[in-house]
């Protein structure tokens, strides 16, 4: 058994070589098309998103309004391209799930038998997962960002958030949520592949503290220890939930079930 991690990362990397797979010039063109595939589903969610723009309009600028707050247009094309933007954010979104689908039938050659049937649950966890850290980007973060750092620390000051400004913030914030969220999926894939383990997991499990802490230091909105727990808390949650799904998919374990690769 591999104990030392970068010689377990060389041996995956090799067993995954040895895999019966395509010519270089097959996986260029079964990457075109399903680049094109994930670029047609992509136009049809911002299609879908454009036609209740009005609604999403609204939606994203809700934590503003209950704060007694608007954006500002310092430029002819700014809401012009805040529709735009905000289309292709929530059409991404809508079209994930299949967007995902042509990420797996691309990196579903390389993979054993075994492996395959995992796509149903990877989609709809990572999805899943992904609109739960935006919901509580949404939900928390964002009215008690404004709250503070708006009508808080610049309660003093004249307020003019651009729509620029105020799509960049909102984007990053539950974009930013929502791609933490996927830390299990993360660790999920990285036990599959056989490159780390759900011990090395638990042994790293200080500095996995000290950087979600970090995480949460940087995106919580409350100057206050209490409320930076409250931010890590979902986090550290998903990490030790990380930690159970790479121990149910130990390659060791999987291995004296299925020997061969199909």
């Amino acid at each position: 058994m591999v104990d030392d991690p970068i010689d377990r990362v060389r041996a995956a990397v090799t067993d995954r070589a040895e895999l019966p797979g395509m010519t270089l010039m097959e996986h260029l063109d079964e990457l075109r098309k399903r680049v094109i595939g994930a670029i047609l589903w992509l136009l049809g969610g911002v299609g879908i998103a454009s036609i209740f723009h009005d609604r999403l309009l609204n939606y994203i600028q809700k934590p503003l309004f209950d704060s007694g707050l608007k954006m500002t247009q310092t430029h002819p094309t700014d809401a012009i391209e805040f529709i735009i933007k905000t289309s292709l954010v929530a059409g991404a979104i809508i079209a994930s799930p299949f967007i995902l689908y042509q990420l797996w039938l691309f990196i579903s050659p390389g993979m054993y038998a075994h492996e395959r049937k995992y796509v149903f649950p990877f989609m709809g966890s990572t999805v899943a997962l992904f609109l739960g850290g935006a919901w509580f980007g949404y939900r928390w973060v964002l009215p008690d960002a404004i709250r503070v750092l708006v009508l808080g620390f610049g309660k003093d000051f004249n307020h003019m958030i651009t729509i620029d400004d105020y799509t960049g913030f909102f984007l990053a914030v539950i974009l930013g949520l929502g791609i933490c969220f996927e830390l299990p999926v993360l660790m999920f894939f990285l036990a599959l592949f056989g490159l780390v383990d759900h011990k090395f997991f638990l042994k790293q499990w200080r500095y996995a503290i000290l950087i979600i802490f970090l995480i949460a230091a940087v995106i919580c909105p409350l100057p206050d220890p209490v409320g930076m727990t409250l931010f890590a808390s979902p986090m550290l949650l998903l990490y030790f939930v990380g930690v159970l799904a790479a121990y149910l998919v130990n390659p060791a374990r999987k291995a004296n079930k299925e020997p061969t690769p199909a």
